[in-house]
């Protein structure tokens, strides 16, 4: 510092070498310069599991269960009516289901023809169902006789998932998709006032899977796992292919039981159910008796000390983390433990491994975007083929990896035992029952009130790791 006094203090590197090499270690950039994974699409995936294991129940819900090749052919006969109505690569379905084993058929269908499916969640209001209809114009809808009448008025096909005519379609494979063909197109909360969306595809996906296996997954294991999230939150993308390209039994969690913590903990206990994914904010109202052989799976918003010290003795607990932008997950925990989550402040959590198609780092807010010392407060950046592609403009080059990178908004530190830990917000994103909510958004749509001049919307925590938020 004293050999130039004319340089600027922000160009001077604080780490050493060793500490460089932590800190790439810790945040996972070897995979920025390792030979990329070899491609493969979700249909790929998929067949070799129903090759493996044809007569294996591969979904059960209300007492009615499919197997490895029931549900595949059922796949394949919708695909190809899907087809018939020009669904393919570069093209849209929307999709408005409750949680069903029709469902599952529908997604699988739309993605072996090489569409993308968009999920609409069937609690959304009329206008942001038109909005994202209006703004994808998909090629065809497919849903049920009881949600068919949400679509009136649109100009798009609608197809009944119990119509005839799928009963009359051949029950073998179309050509599969590319794997960097998209897969899906989710919606989140946007700071325009409107919505914004998020595309994945398939490599993204079938990477995603190949990353938590490492995690996750005892070799050969299989496993009864939940489908509880709503088709529109990104977390079923890790439900659904994450028990289904591994021989596991998928437990589709009805909407009815999925809102009752009493009626989930029977069917847990009933369906004696491996994996469960949740939010905090769920597990929280959920009981731990009866659970014991139950591993939890949480994320989408802050886990508090009080749940890890509730539900990890005894059991297989992790936290896992990722923006939508970059397909779930990049990032997930050690097993959690209650005496050391102890110590930690509600609002603090901890991820620990980047996942193998994601880097991160922590950077300085301004100016030259520096990688930090453990302990400061700093931004995370991610990178990586985990990133989706309609992101770019979040992100921001970085020449010494050679790709961009996208700024989450999420403030973290790292610890000396290279955790990850989460402090907050460094805009005006807040989380609610694990949903993503911009209160751009919410200020937009009540400025928008006849009598209305402005509007502020401020979030607050309720108690902690519950927030919500006062609109005035």
């Amino acid at each position: 510092m004293t050999a130039d006094t004319t340089r600027r203090l922000l160009s001077i590197d604080l780490l050493d070498d060793d500490e460089h090499a932590q800190l790439e270690q810790w945040g996972n950039q070897a995979v920025l310069s390792g030979p990329p994974p070899a491609p493969v699409s979700i249909p790929q995936l998929f067949a070799a599991q129903v090759a493996r294991t044809p007569g294996a129940v591969a979904i059960s819900c209300g007492g009615r269960s499919m197997t490895y090749r029931e549900l595949d052919e059922a796949a394949n006969r919708l695909a190809h009516l899907l087809a018939g109505y020009g669904a393919g690569p570069g093209c849209f379905v929307a999709l408005m289901f409750s949680r069903s084993a029709e469902a599952i058929v529908a997604i699988l269908a739309v993605l072996k023809t090489g569409a993308a499916y968009v999920p609409i969640d069937p609690a959304l209001p009329a206008a942001r169902v038109g909005f994202i209809l209006d703004d994808v114009a998909p090629m065809v809808a497919v849903t049920t006789a009881e949600l068919c009448a949400r679509f009136e008025g649109r100009r798009v096909v609608v197809i009944d998932i119990d119509d005839p005519r799928i009963q009359t379609q051949p029950g073998t494979a179309l050509p599969g998709p590319a794997p960097e063909d998209i897969a899906y197109l989710i919606y989140t909360s946007g700071t325009t006032g409107v919505p914004k969306a998020v595309a994945a595809s398939h490599h993204n996906v079938t990477q995603l899977m190949a990353s938590l296996d490492a995690g996750l997954r005892a070799p050969g294991l299989v496993k009864v796992s939940t489908q509880w999230h709503s088709y529109a939150f990104d977390a079923s993308v890790r439900e659904i292919w994450g028990a289904l390209f591994h021989g596991g039994r998928l437990v589709v969690v009805p909407d009815e039981v999925a809102g009752s913590p009493g009626q989930l903990h029977a069917l847990l206990v009933d369906e004696r159910v491996d994996v469960l994914t949740q939010t905090p904010s769920a597990a929280a109202v959920l009981s731990p008796e009866g659970l014991e052989s139950v591993s939890l799976v949480v994320g989408g918003e802050t886990c508090p000390a009080e749940l890890v010290e509730r539900w990890a003795p005894g059991r297989v607990m992790i936290n896992a983390y990722g923006p939508t932008e970059t397909t779930v997950d990049v990032t997930i925990s050690a097993p959690l433990t209650a005496a050391r989550e102890r110590r930690r402040s509600a609002r603090q959590w901890r991820v620990r491994r980047c996942l193998c198609s994601t880097a991160g780092c922590g950077r300085c807010r301004r100016g030259g975007r520096r990688t930090v010392r453990v302990r400061p407060r700093r931004d995370i950046w991610l990178c990586g083929t985990g990133r989706a592609d309609r992101v770019a403009v979040c992100g921001l080059p970085v020449r010494a990896w050679g790709m961009r990178m996208y700024r989450s908004g999420d403030l973290v530190r790292w610890r000396p035992d290279g955790q990850l830990e989460f402090l907050g917000r460094a805009d005006e994103q807040v989380k609610i029952r694990g949903y993503r909510i911009e209160l751009g958004e919410i200020q937009a749509a009540l400025a928008a009130l006849d009598g209305v001049e402005q509007a502020v919307v401020t979030a607050r925590e309720d108690r902690p790791a519950t927030s919500g938020w006062l609109a005035m």
